[in-house]
């Protein structure tokens, strides 16, 4: 779904990886191993959607990796509060216009909004069933590095 692609560097004044990704201009995250960076680069990404999200904001579709750049990854529940965000803006519906569709009050909508925040995904999906979207869902087994 939401795959961004980011790039890393190893800063040898200050003996850790700064995170960057183009996507995302103010996405400036750092990792103190190298074993964190993909931890630390989800933890960054999902605090500067938050940001737009609650800006109301349209989040950006992530463009193609680069040669020598990581894919961050987001859990389903952020991916679906993005699509949800988009859904909003594109359709020109307000939060209230969702909240009696959903029958919900309007802090409920803050919530399922919320990238902090555990939202059940059956909610999502409505939501975005009543916007005109549908989710769809797929597993792919991961190809190892040979």
């Amino acid at each position: 779904m939401f795959k961004y692609a980011a790039h890393v560097t190893f800063d040898k004044d200050t003996e850790q990886f700064d995170i960057a990704c183009r996507d995302f201009s103010t996405l400036h995250a750092v990792a103190f191993t190298e074993d964190d960076i993909e931890l630390e680069a989800r933890e960054g990404l999902t605090a500067v959607i938050g940001e737009l999200i609650d800006s109301r904001l349209p989040i950006p579709e992530p463009t193609s990796p680069q040669n020598g750049e990581i894919v961050i990854h987001l859990p389903v529940l952020t991916c679906l509060k993005v699509a949800l965000n988009n859904a909003m803006i594109n359709t020109g519906t307000r939060k209230a216009d969702l909240a009696r569709k959903l029958n919900l009050n309007g802090p409920q909508i803050d919530r399922l909004l919320d990238v902090s925040y555990a939202s059940k995904v059956e909610t999502l999906e409505q939501a975005l069933y009543l916007l005109g979207y549908e989710v769809s869902v797929s597993v792919n087994k991961v190809q190892s590095p040979s």
